[in-house]
């Protein structure tokens, strides 16, 4: 996994494209059911693999990558799961959020966070009419972990400006537009892209967050 980096990216990213094949071709949803959890179990395993000066930073971020499977689980069900997924993603950017902790103090710079409280506010706005009254509370709670999630990955970047903090940055970025868009799709306006931006979006996120791992400190 560690030593072939190009060879990882491509399966994964078969994976993914398999994966967003199956949403959008009715004779064969398996490709979706199988390969939806597989794309990040496989970027679960690639982090596994990676070797780490920070093993509690590597463990949150396997623990983050376990709940989004149970979050993708979730979200392609049959039956209406949203509210089990949106539990298993916001403990899975509480664990996101824990791990980048390991880098840095939280709100070790403080433009980060102001900047994506803005972002989830201007979010949060164009979503709020659309939202069932049951959901605004669980929604708040969990653009407000994304966004802190975001902003401390971009905020260990400032500091540290080496290769990890990149795509940690890029990573929490992605995920923000990612579950932008699926809200959006949800709750404003559906748009036949949305299975691909949204998954593709997600699994930019996932694929940075996983390569965030510090090899030394």
């Amino acid at each position: 996994m560690t030593r072939a980096p190009a060879l990882v990216a491509g399966v994964v990213a078969a994976s993914a494209v398999l994966a967003i094949a199956g949403a959008y071709w009715p004779a064969m949803p398996w490709l979706h059911w199988i390969f939806k959890p597989l794309t990040t179990l496989l970027i679960a395993a690639m982090v596994w693999r990676m070797p780490s000066s920070l093993p509690r930073y590597r463990a949150w971020l396997l623990a983050g990558l376990a709940l989004s499977t149970a979050g993708d689980v979730f979200l392609m069900l049959p039956v209406d799961a949203f509210v089990a997924g949106l539990a298993s993603f916001l403990l899975a950017h509480v664990a996101y959020l824990l791990a980048l902790r390991q880098r840095e103090r939280l709100f070790v710079v403080g433009w980060p966070f102001v900047l994506y409280a803005v972002v989830a506010g201007g979010v949060l706005s164009q979503l709020w009419s659309g939202l069932p009254g049951a959901l605004r509370a669980p929604v708040i709670v969990y653009v407000v972990v994304l966004a802190a999630m975001a902003a401390q990955a971009l905020a260990v970047w400032w500091r540290r400006r080496d290769g990890a903090a990149v795509c940690g940055a890029w990573g929490g970025a992605c995920f923000v537009l990612s579950d932008a868009l699926l809200a959006w799709d949800r709750f404003v306006a559906p748009f036949a892209a949305a299975s691909f931006a949204v998954l593709a979006s997600y699994w930019l996120a996932q694929w940075g967050l996983g390569r965030s791992v510090p090899r030394t400190e």
